[in-house]
Parts: structure tokens; sequence; C-alpha cells
């Protein structure tokens, strides 16, 4: 590769890895050196429609400790049909039937081109999914409406083989019987009191759950047909296909909660008991099989097991501020209670969607563990009347180009890396499996303590971090040209039913950082090491205080400067950052400005929402919500991107800025009022017409494809939504610096932007700072 752009560029589209450093220090000392971690972030299911489809079982390297599995990376003797492991060393036999190997005729698994490669293990039962609705009843006639009708609308979009179930809860919980024909019949739970799973098959009389898989095996196993054995089980989960009319009908028929509500008072809503009884009930009949509960809240849980507030209005839902003052009467107990719902439900490989609609907080903050802990979907709104929620809805369900489901199920990440190096751990949507080896760290970073990591579900966005730490002794030098190698491997359920192991392996180069210590900085990823600093970021906000870790990431900001910068001592005049590191500064003003570190101005609901994404989304989407995308229209020349700064918010310019939760289109002063002369709907005003729909377009382009569906703004200068644009730009100029450089007089709309009204120091000044900091001999 003639650039290590390109080589990063490469390996993302082919492997969709992408490490902070793409040469790795040969020893521990200079690693820990290096200030930002080697890590990487990780696309398992990236799609890659030219892998070709293998259809056989992968080849394992004998070691029962190691157990890495052959790839290109490995020496192959093709005289006595032996490979070397490259990870333990092992010689290894082939098995029989490659026989015929040679060098002319490679298995694909050994072609370089495929470092990534899918295994589809065709002796394994195919499963259909299984879907599990968990529907709020107490929630405005209008927007109960839309949900049923959205609802109604995805019964269209699954397979017809899938399972589906349907649970409605208020204040009592009614799990619906989908077999009878005629006659709707429903088995009714109180809604205060939490149930076992074994109350709850005893209650459904569901009787003993057995695995699938042992189920069939008595008659010539795969031979036997692959329905559940019990009729029971049938009665609450029904193919699509059987009861595709019944449940439309029945969803038709669903009414509003029927207990009243006072005057002053919340309804009485038992999520907590509802979800309780959908993992308990997926518990006992589909253990350890892909499924998803689909749970949808109007409101917050007020009584039972998982309540987050009364029923008292005059008793406002909690907020950061009563956090910190610890005033959270139900908060630790309803954590512990949704914890324990999400342990179990990814235990069992279920996911667990919210799917939250409401002006006020839902208690997502106390939810979230279940989508986090299970890889499930959190989405919030206003409404379910609202585009934003049909059509991120009707998303969940969207198709890749062969015309399956962009979902998989009861995926098991496990990571194998060479002996020189350790792994410190991942922050995503997943549990570990806890399962130790001697390839697993003492120093933690994320979710630690393992090798193998279970995401319930998972789609060809879903990016983990995985954090590394170089071991090797630097009193052992590691030969010129050595490489460490790691290796992914993600068995999952396709959507199909299928089970399929993604198989990834990667190699970079060792080098001895005293002599090249200017390889490793050009290999460094500066977005790459944004990203991760990020999700570690928000991880330690979880459990520290917010000014704690701000102060973390400053101290961090600096030693990378100490270490890469070229500077004079005690001169800040002469410091330079070289062009692999000269954005990093830039992400880590705005990471620090951002909502993932600041909760000001947010609901905790909110913060646990914008933290999900972070940790699910991949590198160039996590980058947007970091330093949001903004672009320029004018009548001086094509759109353009210009800087997040106040100095591009211009009287004859409209903006489009991306933040990837919103999409915000701002115009400018001149603009906004020949808007308001509706000068575009006068035939010689043509292009000023194109001009105020340019944007309009770019901006459903980028709608149609974003999961979740972004809140769309039009706003103006002056405008009362323009906070949005105004609390994410750079304040290069504010109300206190607008006439301080000699612009007294001038025309102050015209050149230099518009002032922002914030204390908030601008990047210049940031800037400042950081370069006095980092030359300073003290410091």
């Amino acid at each position: 590769m003639a650039t290590y752009a390109e080589f990063i560029q490469q390996q993302e589209e082919q492997d969709g890895v992408r490490f902070s450093f793409n040469a790795w220090p040969s020893s521990r000392l200079e690693a820990t050196r290096l200030v930002v971690p080697v890590g990487c972030l990780y696309t398992p299911l990236k799609e890659r429609p030219d892998l070709p489809p293998i259809q056989y079982d992968p080849v394992l390297c004998t070691r029962s400790t190691c157990r890495a599995i052959l790839n290109p990376f490995c020496q192959i003797d093709y005289k006595s049909k032996i490979w070397v492991c490259n990870f333990c060393f092992n010689r290894n036999p082939f098995p029989p039937q490659y026989a015929a190997i040679s060098e002319q005729h490679q298995p694909a698994e050994i072609i370089p081109n495929f470092t990534t490669i899918e295994y589809t293990i065709m002796r394994a039962q195919t499963l259909p999914p299984i879907f599990l609705v968990v529907l709020d009843m107490c929630m405005d006639k209008s927007d109960l409406q839309a949900l049923k009708e959205s609802l109604q609308m995805s019964l269209s979009l699954l397979p017809p083989n899938a399972l589906i179930g349907l649970i409605t809860y208020g204040k009592m919980v009614q799990v619906h019987e989908l077999g009878c024909e005629g006659i709707s019949k429903s088995y009714v739970f109180r809604g205060s009191k939490d149930l076992t799973a074994k109350q709850i098959q005893d209650m459904l009389g569901i009787g003993k759950a057995v695995p699938q898989q042992q189920q069939q095996q008595p008659r010539g196993g795969a031979q036997q047909p692959q329905q559940p054995q019990h009729v029971a089980y049938n009665k609450f989960l029904q193919p699509v296909h059987k009861c595709d009319e019944a449940l439309t009908d029945l969803l038709g028929e669903l009414q509003e909660d029927p207990w009243p509500v006072q005057q002053g008072k919340r309804p009485l809503r038992s999520t907590g008991v509802a979800l309780s009884i959908a993992v308990g009930l997926l518990e006992c009949t589909y253990p350890n099989t892909g499924a998803r509960v689909m749970l949808f809240t109007g409101g917050p849980c007020t009584q039972g097991p998982g309540m987050v507030v009364d029923d008292e209005l005059k008793h406002p839902i909690r907020s950061h501020h009563d956090i910190d003052k610890d005033n959270v009467p139900f908060m630790k107990k309803a954590v512990k209670h949704y914890e324990l719902l999400g342990q179990r439900a990814s235990q069992n490989g279920h996911i667990i969607d919210l799917y939250s609609c409401a002006l006020d907080q839902t208690g997502l903050h106390e939810m979230k563990f279940c989508p986090n802990f299970t890889g499930g979907h959190m989405v919030m709104g206003d409404s379910f009347d609202s585009t934003l929620f049909k059509q991120t809805f009707q998303r969940v369900f969207a198709k890749d180009t062969k015309g399956e489901f962009q979902m998989a199920f009861n995926a098991v990440l496990e990571v194998k890396c060479s002996r020189e190096m350790k792994i410190s751990g991942t922050i995503g949507s997943c549990v570990s499996m806890n399962v130790k080896n001697p390839s697993v760290s003492d120093t933690e970073l994320g979710i630690a303590g393992t090798c193998q990591w279970k995401f319930c579900g998972i789609n060809p966005h879903t990016t983990t971090a995985i954090f590394f730490e170089v071991v090797h002794q630097h009193s052992a030098p590691i030969p010129q040209g050595g490489r460490g190698y790691v290796q992914f491997i993600t068995q999952y359920q396709h959507s199909s039913g299928q089970k399929r192991v993604r198989v990834t392996t990667i190699a970079r180069n060792w080098v001895d950082a005293t002599t090249g210590i200017q390889h490793i900085a050009s290999s460094f990823d500066q977005e790459t090491a944004a990203v991760l600093m990020a999700r570690l970021g928000a991880f330690r906000s979880e459990s520290d205080e917010g000014p704690d870790v701000l102060r973390w990431l400053d101290r961090m900001l600096i030693r990378l400067c100490q270490k890469f910068g070229e500077y004079n001592k005690d001169d800040s005049n002469s410091f330079r950052l070289s062009e692999m590191f000269s954005l990093y500064p830039q992400f880590m003003f705005h990471l620090r400005r951002s909502q993932f570190l600041q909760v000001f101005n947010n609901s905790p609901d909110e913060t646990s929402y914008y933290r999900h994404l972070l940790n699910r989304e991949d590198l160039t989407q996590s980058l947007i919500m970091i330093q949001p995308v903004l672009y320029a229209y004018s009548f001086s020349g094509p759109p353009e991107p210009v800087l997040l700064d106040s100095s591009s918010i211009m009287p004859d310019r409209i903006l489009l800025m991306d933040s990837f939760f919103h999409l915000v289109i701002f115009r400018g002063e001149t603009i906004a009022q020949w808007y308001k002369a509706s000068y575009h709907n006068q035939p010689e005003y043509e292009n000023f017409r194109q001009l105020l729909q340019a944007p309009v377009d770019d901006a459903q382009e980028i709608l149609q494809h974003r999961f979740p569906m972004p809140r769309y703004v039009e706003t103006e200068h002056m405008g009362s939504q323009a906070r949005f644009l105004l609390s994410k730009v750079n304040p290069s100029q504010t109300h206190n610096t607008m006439y301080t450089y000699n612009q007294v007089g001038a025309d102050l709309s015209t050149e230099a932007g518009a002032p922002v009204f914030t204390d908030d120091v601008s990047l210049q000044v940031f800037m400042d700072h950081l370069k006095k900091l980092a030359v300073s001999s003290t410091a």
C-alpha cells in the first residue's frame, strides 16, 4: 500500500477493522507511553457481498488451549499436508477432505484476499426468529391507534415461519393466546407482583421446557419435523402464517387500559412485571434461541417491581440533579430489577428492544441495561404517531440485497491474539461470557476478564471497541519483521435460521519504539482513537463524576501532545502536531462539549439514549455524533463542507448540520427574509427556490437510510430552534469577544459570522491552553 491512510481504508472495507495504531510497539513499557491504548473498532457482520459461500466447518488448531481457525497467515506445508498455527506455532495435519490441496489448488480460507471469511454450518438446526410484542395500553387514543397500525404493518414484513406473541399491560398484565379460533382469550397477571420463570411456566400451563436440540435427537435427528413438540408452546407463540389474521383483528380490537385515572395522578403502569413475564415466557419455551422482546411504552412504570416514579403527578420523575443529590427513592431498586432481566435474557440469547415515545421521561435510564446487555434497539421519540417512530420501526425489519433481514441473533464473539499481547476488554452492547484463558489481561478496560462476549442482537452496523495490552518485555526484543496477529471469531444465528461463523484474522508489524517512534506515529488513526476515547469516556461517566472524566480526558490529551508534538520547552509558539494527529485535539474539544459527557440540559433518559447509540454505531456515525458535519449552500458555488464554527453562519447562506440525532437546516438572516417575502414562489426567482430545495433534498437522502431516524428541524436566524446549531458550533465569536478585534463600526453580520451567547471557551482558546501545558517543563 502507498500510504497508511489507504491501508486503513482498505482494512475497513475488507475486514471491518480499524486500529488506533497500525504498527504496534514491541514492549509493554513503550505501549503505555503511547497514551492512547492499542485498540480497535470491529464490525463483525460488516456487509461483504463478495464473500464466497462456504458450506463446511472451519479447520481448528488441534492444541486445546488455542483452537484458532486456519487463516491466510498460517504457514502451509503442501507436501506433508500440514499447517502451522500463527498463534501457538503448533503443527496441525489437514483433515482428509483437504487431501487434494496444492499451491495451485487452495481452499478459500488460505487465499490472501480472504482475511475475512464466513462459514455456514449445515448440520446445525435451522430455527425461525421469534418476536414477542409487549404493548403499553396506558396511552392516548391517537398514539395507541398509530402504534396498532405500525404493528399490523410489521406483520406483513415478517417471514411466514417467524413465531409471534403478544403481551399487553396497564394496571394488569395480559398474555394473549393466539391459538384459539373465534374467541380472544388471555391470561391476566397482577401488575404489582413479580413472578419467577417457574411460576410463569406453571400459571401459563406451558409444561417442562426442553431445549429443542434434545427434543429432536431420538429418531434420526435432522429428519424430524422442526415444529416444537408441545402444543402448549403454540398457545402464546404462533407462526405468523397461522395467526396473521387473528392477530391483526386482536390488535384492532385492543382498547386503552380501562382502569380509571384520577385527577392529578399518573396511570398505573406495570412495565417491570410485563417485561419480567415476557423474559420468563421465552426462558421457559425457547432457551438459547434467537428471539426479540419488543417493548412499546408511552410513560414511566408506576407500580410493582421496576417502578421509577409513583402515580402522583406532583412528584416529577428524577433528574440528573436528583441523582447527584441521591434524592431517588425508586431508582436503585428499579435498576437492579431491569439489570437482572437484562442478564437473564442475555443468558438465553434473547434481545430486548425498547421503543419509548412520550413527552416526559419514561424510565429509559433504569431500563437501559435491557438493550445494553442484549444488543437490542433503544428508540426515543415524542409520539408513536410521529413519522420519526413509524419510519424507524419500519427500518427494524430492513432487508439486504438478497432479501434477508439485516438482523442476526445469539452471537458469540471470541478474540484470539498473539502471545505478545493480551485482551483488556470491550465496550459495546454485549455481556461477558466469563471465559478466561492466558490471553486475558489483568488490566481491565470496559467489559473485561474474558475472551468471549455474547451479542444477543447484532446487525451489519453493530460495532464493538476492543482494547489490547502489549505484555512483551522490553528486555527480550522481537526479531525484525515480526508480526502480531488477532483473530475475531463470531458465531451467530442468521435471520434465515442458519448457524454461521464469521472469521476475521488481521496482522500488524511490531516496531521497536525506541528507534521507530516515527513509524508508530505515522500509523496512528486519529479518527479511531477519538471514537475509542469517546467510548472509554462514556463508560467511565457511568460510575465516575462528570468533572473527573473531563480531567482524565484532558490529561490524556496533554500527554499525547507531549509525546508526539514537536516543540521547544516552554515555547508554546513552537508547538507543532503532524497531520496524523492534527484533528485529534479538535475531536477531543467537541467530545468534552458533547451530550455524552455533559449532562447539563439533558434528562437521564436522554443521556442513556445517546450513550447507548455511541456504544454500538460504526466509526463514521460515531464521529458525526462527536463532531457534527456542517454543509453550506449559497449562490456563490456548489454545496461545500464548512468548519463547525460560528464564523460559518452567514446571512446569505443556508446551513445543513448533521449531528446524527438531529438534522438541522438553518437559513441565514438575508435568506430568511427572502423566504418570508415568498420570493421562492415567484417564477423569476427560480434559482432561489432551487437553493432552498437543495439542503432539503440532501437531508431527505440522510433521513432515508439512518437508523434510528434523526429529528428533522428547519429553522432560521434568531429562530427558537436555532439552538440546535448554536450549541454545537465552536463559539469562535461570542457576546464577550464581538467588539474586541477593532470591529467597532465594522459590519459584523457579513464577515465575522454570528456571535454565540455562551461562556464556553472556543477551540482557539482551548488549543492555546493545550499548547502551553504540552510544552511546559513542569506539566
